[in-house]
């Protein structure tokens, strides 16, 4: 059967529709409250949802998202309640799921382990975004199949030779980090990103997701013109900060992906 990634992708490409790629740190504000935001942002039209996996050391991340991780944490969110949380909304959605994570829960969690509960919660893919791909090996070797896609991340410093090594491992789809720096930084360069997508589509036939410093539906409308899909993160991160003790938290993030999907349409 196909994966539920493969099978969006095929479907937006068919539309003429870009995907919108959404993160949010799983367990944050609250477990009950972040379940909730999820299921609203998967009505409101997200394509694919990146639920985050708490971790103390969050070095690709921003404030912002390392400060979501420090609440989750507090609350007890861990890789395994991630996974109860996927299996939650599994059962609500037909969204697929990427689970985002840094490479220690996961290790520590059991490599086969993560593949067969991860499978089981519902979950499509998995991205680990300080696993690099010469260490990847010893973490899919134990998988039984392919069935879980790995999403892979290629950074704007990555030369075309390396691109097409990545992409070779890669998928779901390849994550085109858009600019240098943290999760939430400042500074999108489009054109930038523009050369990048298109040295990678020469080696790849994969999707590629651009993300890192995308914020206003302005930026997704560019990046929506040279990438398959767009990934936001920190810019819901920051509304669940700002309006955490707001009931109608689900419902500004349901609004907020409402106005980044059609975006994706223009």
């Amino acid at each position: 059967m196909m994966n539920r990634i493969d099978s969006r992708f095929n479907v937006l490409k068919e539309s003429g529709e870009k995907a919108l790629v959404g993160f949010i740190t799983a367990g944050d504000p609250n477990p009950d409250l972040s379940f909730s935001i999820a299921l609203s942002m998967c009505r409101a039209g997200l394509d694919v949802l990146e639920l985050g996996v708490p971790f103390s050391d969050p070095a690709a991340d921003g404030p912002v998202i390392q400060r979501a991780s420090e609440r989750a944490l507090k609350n007890g969110t861990g890789l395994a309640s991630v996974l109860g949380m996927t299996r939650k909304l599994r059962d609500r959605t037909d969204v697929p799921i990427v689970l985002f994570s840094y490479y220690n829960p996961v290790l520590a969690y059991g490599a086969g382990k993560f593949h067969r509960d991860a499978l089981s919660s519902g979950a499509d893919g998995v991205l680990i975004v300080d696993l690099p791909l010469e260490e990847s090996d010893e973490f899919t070797n134990t998988w039984p199949d392919d069935t879980l896609a790995l999403i892979r991340l290629v950074a704007p410093t990555t030369p075309p030779d390396r691109m097409a090594a990545i992409s070779r491992k890669a998928s779901g789809f390849v994550y085109l980090v858009s600019k240098t720096g943290v999760t939430g930084s400042d500074g999108l360069d489009t054109t930038a990103v523009k050369e990048n997508a298109r040295l990678l589509r020469s080696v790849t036939e994969v999707p590629i997701c651009a993300g890192f410093g995308i914020s206003t539906s302005e930026d997704v409308r560019r990046i929506a013109q040279v990438a398959d899909g767009v990934v936001i993160g920190s810019a819901f991160e920051k509304i669940i900060e700002a309006e955490v003790g707001n009931p109608r938290l689900p419902d500004l993030l349901e609004k907020m992906v409402s106005d980044y999907k059609s975006a994706t349409r223009t």
